[in-house]
């Protein structure tokens, strides 16, 4: 349940970030980038301490 929130949270920042960026908020895209980048890092790693 937990890998499915994160991918969806993942999800809805990088999405976030294309609104954005349409609407041409520059700095809160790249915030949405980086909160996406950082909750995928924590993703990753959770499922290699699993699997250790």
């Amino acid at each position: 349940m937990q890998n499915i929130l994160l991918a969806c949270a993942v999800i809805f920042c990088f999405v976030f970030t294309g609104f954005s960026i349409a609407v041409e908020l520059f700095l809160l895209a790249v915030l949405f980038f980086l909160a996406g980048g950082g909750i995928m890092g924590y993703g990753i790693k959770i499922n290699k301490q699993r699997s250790a």
